[in-house]
């Protein structure tokens, strides 16, 4: 005769909450969660992180500075940030906006101070945290799929326009168009007021308009 065996529900749910997925199989919230957890992030779980949101960063640069040949460097401080401070997100669900802020005020901190000579940072170097390292893939300025427009000839074009605008042209019509920023949030960033945003995002897209018009009128 067969016998059941009684278990609490309790015990059952607590086994199951002790099995954990392998990084790869976790949620964006879900890395960022368990990012958080413990003294320091699992190195393991950051890598992930690292690994699904590194060309986010690095389109970010590009195009905020496309001239620099340095903007791998400043990505890796970006990301040794992050290590340092993502148990301050306070709303993990909002962590490609924090990232994106994290990003873009680095930018600005480098773009004061760029007048001081500071020996470069080896390209070679994994990217050293505190609980150990984590090899570093140097991104190429290749565009990925999902940055590829109509043509790679606009797309190409498109760049050069965007390139070829003022900085502060360049730095808002990015924070608004690519970043998607609100005027409020670029205004808090960049230190302006609302008016002097929205002039900046009409000259820039004026002047974009002017030297895609052949493109644009097909």
């Amino acid at each position: 005769m067969s016998q059941y065996i009684s278990v609490p529900w309790s015990k059952v749910e607590t086994t199951f909450s002790q099995v954990e997925l392998p990084p790869e199989k976790l949620s964006n919230y879900d890395l960022v969660l368990r990012c958080q957890q413990g003294s320091r992030p699992d190195r393991t779980i950051f890598a992930e992180l690292l690994h699904r949101y590194q060309l986010h960063v690095d389109k970010i640069l590009y195009h905020l500075a496309p001239e620099w040949q340095d903007r791998s460097d400043l990505a890796q401080e970006v990301w040794i940030r992050v290590y340092r401070n993502i148990k301050r997100l306070q709303e993990p669900a909002k962590f490609k906006s924090w990232l994106s802020r994290i990003t873009t005020n680095l930018f600005y901190d480098e773009l004061r101070k760029r007048k001081r000579i500071t020996p470069p940072l080896s390209l070679d170097a994994p990217l050293a945290l505190d609980d150990g390292i984590i090899d570093w893939e140097i991104a190429t300025d290749t565009p990925g799929p999902e940055e590829e427009l109509t043509t790679q000839e606009f797309y190409d074009r498109l760049r050069d326009a965007i390139a070829q605008l003022p900085e502060v042209f360049r730095v808002t019509i990015v924070l608004r168009e690519i970043e998607g920023l609100s005027y409020e949030e670029i205004a808090e960033i960049t230190g302006v007021s609302l008016g002097t945003v929205k002039s900046r995002i009409a000259r820039a897209r004026q002047r974009l308009q002017l030297q895609l018009q052949k493109y644009l009128d097909i």
